[in-house]
């Protein structure tokens, strides 16, 4: 990529306009495009990930599962390998929820570690998330088993990137 900040405000306005009408499940409904935001910017600061192609996958990271955006729109817009990254991290919805849980936890190992990047800041922000702003319906048994699974995810992906992995446990340290 050899001109990665227009690609990586094309990402943020496109993901932008695909989560428009989003909101987090936290009791002020934050705005989703928060969370892309933030993962990418987590990768950057505190992950060291410099690579524009990781950084824009982690922004359009939760488009293609949770919009209407499609595989090939992405694949047009962003090119293949940051629509590759995307499809990675991307749950299946067609699926029961407690499958799509089951085949994060068996595919984490087996993804690219590009793919593994974004998706261990997806699990540091959500855990974040979770001990900071939860879901306003969640109990703490919820949290709890959300906890659990996230780490169960990120025992997969050990020895992709130490900064990260140290933030996560950090996190869930953290956890009531």
């Amino acid at each position: 990529m050899n001109e990665p900040l227009p690609v990586l405000f094309h990402a943020l306005e496109f993901a932008a306009h695909k989560h428009r009408d989003q909101r987090r499940k936290d009791v002020d409904a934050t705005p989703y495009i928060n969370h892309p935001i933030q993962l990418a910017g987590l990768l950057a600061r505190e992950g060291g990930v410099k690579d524009p192609v990781i950084l824009v996958a982690a922004i359009l990271h939760d488009t293609v599962e949770d919009t209407e955006t499609t595989a090939a729109e992405l694949e047009r817009e962003f090119g293949p390998a940051i629509a590759a990254i995307v499809m990675e991290v991307t749950d299946d919805k067609s699926l029961l929820k407690a499958e799509r849980k089951r085949l994060q936890v068996e595919h984490a190992a087996h993804i690219s570690h590009g793919a593994k990047l974004v998706k261990l800041a997806d699990k540091i922000c959500n855990v974040r998330d979770m001990n900071r702003a939860p879901p306003a319906d969640w109990n703490l048994a919820r949290r709890r088993e959300y906890f659990d699974w996230a780490r169960d995810v990120v025992d997969k992906m050990r020895g992709t990137n130490t900064r990260l992995e140290a933030l996560f446990d950090q996190e869930l340290a953290r956890r009531p």
